[in-house]
């Protein structure tokens, strides 16, 4: 009986030793933050964005990608201890960059939607704003209701990609809906009146406006939409999302947040820059 028992402290000791081994290969070999990890490992943060959507980020003269969130982007960096790689691509290209893991986050004037949530994870949002049309046309500039050019004469261009398109598509379906890979080819169209009028989020009809202040060029802030903008970022990886929110968190609170928006949002000292 004593033999016995001797057996089945040893069996059930060989057991605790095999499982904790086995917890401690699983442990080595799969990451609760893969993403993370592999950010801190490299030592380089590697964040998608469009690069064309000032002020939120826009590709200087020189070739310099700058803005609001760019800012942010160098601070989340700064924060990890690691390099900031900035990757531009065009805008309908960033979600499925982050999915195959060719960025390790995207900041980009991107809406957080169901639809974008249910491949990639959101943080935010660092920053709210609505639909705008950006015309020549006073009485689109106007409209306060997408019902009001809502007819088959109207042409408008948007983002391949974006809010924008589906907004077009949803709630101005009879109008003609041209879609773009940039934001520079849209306002390029509207500047030669190849399309009536662009839509797109407040910010960028706004410095649309700005760049070109002898061509007759209208845009004002309305409602039309809610858009509130976020960090994506891959599934899978919990606590990148929590780190995310976290600094977010602490950018705000900070008033850091509120004095990037000053600068970036409310003057015009970058304008020179762009090509």
């Amino acid at each position: 009986m004593k033999k016995l028992r001797i057996i089945v402290v040893l069996f059930s000791a060989l057991f605790l030793l095999s499982a904790c081994a086995h917890m401690t290969n699983t442990t080595a070999n799969v990451s609760s933050a893969p993403v993370l990890d592999r950010i801190v490992k490299k030592g380089e943060l590697v964040v998608g964005t469009a690069a064309d959507m000032p002020p939120l980020n826009m590709t200087t003269k020189e070739g310099e990608v700058i803005g609001f969130e760019i800012d942010i982007a160098g601070y989340m960096a700064e924060e990890m201890g690691v390099k900031l790689k900035i990757e531009p691509m065009p805008f309908y290209e960033l979600l499925p960059a982050l999915e195959s893991g060719k960025v390790d986050m995207v900041l980009s004037g991107m809406t957080i939607t169901g639809k974008r949530n249910l491949n990639v994870a959101f943080v935010g949002p660092y920053f709210t704003t609505g639909k705008a049309f950006m015309t020549k046309i006073k009485t689109i500039a106007e409209a306060t209701e997408a019902s009001e050019i809502n007819s088959p004469d109207t042409t408008l261009v948007a983002l391949k990609g974006s809010t924008s398109q589906v907004f077009v598509e949803n709630y101005i379906p009879l109008a003609k809906l041209v879609l773009t890979g940039s934001y520079d080819e849209a306002v390029d169209m509207v500047l030669k009146d190849k399309v009536h009028a662009m839509v797109a989020d407040y910010p960028i009809c706004a410095v649309s406006v700005m760049r070109h202040p002898d061509e007759g060029l209208l845009s004002i802030f309305t409602e039309l939409s809610y858009e509130a903008i976020g960090v994506a970022v891959p599934a899978g990886d919990p606590l990148l999302v929590n780190w995310v929110d976290n600094f977010l968190k602490n950018l705000k609170g900070s008033g850091v947040l509120e004095a990037l928006k000053t600068s970036w949002l409310k003057s015009g000292y970058w304008l020179e820059r762009l090509p």
